[in-house]
């Protein structure tokens, strides 16, 4: 469904995107992730055509790319920055964003009943936006990207600034989508995320692609070991190995302890792995 081949971009004299590439599977959640400043959100731009790339090529289900007006078409786009006009209400955002579309009154008007009612909104469909909370906005900015129905939606990090509510409505509208056959890519920083929505996340650092896979098998080639820590008489101690039962059963043996824990490799400990651990501002 989205095919970046070899691309390059320099943003402000600073090379962004170097030589990326990402093959995006019809029907699946693509994860994207990578740490501050790796490149994601110009890679989204250059996806839907927001940007044009110094080298390589684009193309959105076989039909060419993103800058073809008609291509476009088929891509939702959820910002960062949300894509919302605070002094519209829900419902007037959405009848607006429909019109740009090019849908009718009509089914405009049905879209967004449609989807005030999916986001859990249509109590507030009238209220303007500014008087919303940071989840409710997020929720009306997915609704938007939705409102023409797009074969391919783009979400980059749609879950900031929300409570535990919003995010899990946003978790169960995102598979509700994928069922329905839409192709996502998902960029955020929340591993657990990835972890629980994506079928494939690749890992972006400096513009360039670290690992691309699913999460069991990325776990699997680039987690690493399992941490014990046990907690004694004599303090804490932290043990990292690949056959974690040996020091299980020292600890059980040892009647000072207090407390076993274990720690299997996972996906956060895959993006440190890959990315480093220093800082990024």
């Amino acid at each position: 469904m989205l095919d970046l081949r070899g691309i390059r971009h320099h943003f402000n004299g600073h090379l962004a995107v170097d030589g990326l590439s990402l093959h995006v599977e019809r029907g699946s959640c693509f994860g994207l992730l990578g740490p501050n400043g790796a490149g994601k959100t110009t890679s989204i731009r250059i996806g839907v055509g927001l940007l044009k790339p110094d080298e390589g090529s684009v193309s959105v289900d076989g039909r060419g790319a993103p800058t073809d007006p008609e291509v476009r078409r088929l891509i939702g786009l959820a910002p960062q920055s949300l894509a919302i006009y605070d002094d519209l209400s829900a419902r007037e955002n959405l009848l607006f964003f429909a019109n740009l579309y090019g849908l009718s009154r009509g089914d405009g008007a049905h879209r967004a009943d449609e989807l005030l009612e999916r986001v859990g909104l249509t109590e507030r469909a009238r209220d303007r936006v500014s008087g919303f909370s940071g989840g409710m906005q997020r929720r009306l900015n997915l609704a938007v990207a939705l409102v023409h129905k797009p074969m391919l939606l783009l979400l980059d990090e749609p879950t900031v600034g929300v409570d535990p509510q919003s995010r899990n409505a946003i978790f169960d509208l995102v598979r509700e989508i994928k069922g329905e056959g839409v192709t996502i890519v998902y960029t955020t920083h929340y591993m657990e995320e990835a972890q629980k929505l994506c079928d494939v996340v690749a890992i972006v650092d400096r513009g360039r692609t670290m690992a691309v896979d699913s999460v069991a098998a990325l776990v699997a080639q680039h987690g690493g070991d399992s941490v014990v820590r046990v907690t004694s008489g004599e303090g804490v101690r932290e043990v990292s190995t690949d056959t974690p039962m040996p020091e299980l059963q020292k600890a059980m043996q040892d009647t000072t302890t207090t407390a076993i824990e274990i720690k299997p490799p996972d996906l956060e400990r895959v993006f440190l792995n890959l990315t480093g651990r220093s800082l990024r501002d």
